[in-house]
């Protein structure tokens, strides 16, 4: 059993709109206590938002308490509660398991609240709270297992893995999350779950990812954990076949902040994901994808990401390796390949995986893994070196060729329609390459984007095509 850790003095103050739901119900002679995340995450002294509450009431008696109810999943038990903000509580019924198949279960009301803890997946999440008497109750030692930083199952760690084959990544989350180790019969019951994963549905396992990007500040101890358990292998062997340091690199890569907006908060997940599928061949990232639910904006986002981070790395280490100061041609060559509104994000990923193979000690070319020798470690300590400061440099500078300078087809002094009528450039395919191509001469040259020179370049250019 690892070392005891002094726990934080809780502090257990659910929103007064959660203590108004429970004093509702129990006023109506309903037990109610809070239970879940909210409590466990209490307990740690972490930021806690979303109080789950469980009750004696059954489905009809929690709606016929309060005005504004919504049906989230009436047949489980669970009955959504809008508060005065409009705001959504989940409020379930006690319950017990009759019947389950490893992804869904048939319950039964009319239980104890011993009994509903009894159903739950760990023991640090059966915990429960009354708000109405400051009182906790604890049947299952969690607070014990959260002091020594420990996930165990309640009860019978295989009988829980049969009934919910998704509790073995849920395991990996939360050992992951909070840096706990899993109690060796939880584990043995997780890695003999493993072969059965496959029946989890492809967006289950996809909410398991996006999780673990959004709420592990080191995905790798939730991922690595994911491989020796062997999930990574039945879930997604393109992450399974990857190098050891790629399932690292999102953690060089910042937690998207809850409290910023969505949507930041959504691309900082994506840029997370990316990490995972640099060096992959694109074609097998977007059926992997794919496969694994995303939609089709993601899906592009996440694999031009890693293709374009893939065709940078060199450059970017090369840059972060430089004496002297990189040109901004080389910059704005690096915007023109990944687009304007991708560069940033780009670099991300590149600047993270290169952090990632640095830190675990491999030599600056990036080949094989380092041998262990004086040179490999000077050479890998270099590189290293050089990482956090120029990599910020280097990053800002390249933001700002981007968005000063012409990089792509768009910021060119003349369009299509100038080309084919002024230039003598046909439509089709030739009309594409030559704006690629004039495009690359103003990343050269920023003073070149003149209108006049562009279309008499073009003009030689058909001329010799001509010729040819």
């Amino acid at each position: 059993m690892a070392g005891r850790r002094p726990l934080p003095n809780p502090v257990l103050d659910p929103p007064p709109e959660v203590r108004d739901i429970a004093r509702t119900l129990e006023e109506a002679g309903h037990e109610t206590w809070c239970v879940g995340g909210a409590v466990r995450d209490a307990l740690l002294g972490l930021p806690h938002l979303d109080w789950d509450l469980a009750t004696a009431a059954t489905p009809p008696q929690v709606k016929r308490a309060f005005r504004r109810t919504i049906p989230v999943g009436e047949q489980f038990g669970t009955i959504g509660v809008l508060d005065r903000h409009g705001r959504l509580h989940e409020v379930t019924t006690f319950r017990r398991d009759v019947q389950t198949d490893g992804r869904h279960a048939v319950v039964e009301f009319g239980a104890s609240l011993d009994e509903d803890l009894a159903r739950r997946d760990f023991t640090i999440n059966a915990i429960a709270y009354s708000p109405g008497r400051g009182t906790l109750h604890d049947p299952f030692n969690g607070r014990d297992d959260l002091a020594h930083g420990v996930v165990r199952a309640v009860g019978t760690a295989r009988e829980r893995m049969t009934e919910d084959r998704l509790r073995a990544l849920r395991a990996l989350r939360f050992a992951g999350r909070f840096g706990f180790r899993i109690e060796p019969a939880t584990w043995a019951a997780i890695v003999e779950s493993a072969p059965h994963l496959p029946r989890l549905s492809r967006e289950r396992v996809k909410q398991e990812l996006e999780k673990t990007m959004e709420q592990v500040a080191q995905p790798s101890r939730a991922l690595t954990l994911w491989r020796s358990a062997g999930a990574l292998r039945m879930l997604v062997p393109l992450l399974d076949a990857q190098p050891l340091w790629v399932l690292h690199a999102a953690d060089f890569v910042a937690l998207p902040d809850a409290s910023g907006s969505a949507g930041r908060a959504r691309r900082r997940t994506l840029v997370r994901l990316a990490t995972l599928f640099v060096g992959g061949e694109h074609g097998g990232v977007v059926r992997t994808l794919r496969d694994l639910r995303f939609s089709n904006r993601d899906i592009d986002w996440i694999a031009a990401l890693a293709a374009h981070a893939t065709s940078l790395r060199p450059h970017v280490r090369g840059a972060l390796e430089a004496q002297g100061t990189v040109g901004d041609a080389e910059l704005r060559r690096w915007a023109a390949e990944c687009g304007r509104t991708r560069v940033a994000d780009t670099l991300r990923v590149a600047l993270a995986s290169l952090a990632a193979e640095a830190s675990m000690g491999r030599g600056p070319e990036g080949g094989e893994e380092a041998s262990g020798g004086p040179a490999d470690a000077a050479a890998g300590a270099a590189f290293r070196a050089t990482i956090p400061g120029r990599a910020r440099a280097v990053y800002r500078r390249a933001l700002r060729a981007a968005y000063r300078d012409p990089v792509e087809v768009t910021d060119l002094a003349v369009d299509g329609e100038d080309l084919m009528r002024e230039a003598g450039v046909g439509r089709g395919p030739a009309l594409g390459a030559t704006l690629r191509r004039l495009r690359d001469v103003v990343v050269e040259d920023p003073s070149r984007n003149e209108r006049a020179l562009l279309l008499q370049l073009a003009r030689d250019w058909a001329m010799q095509a001509g010729e040819g």
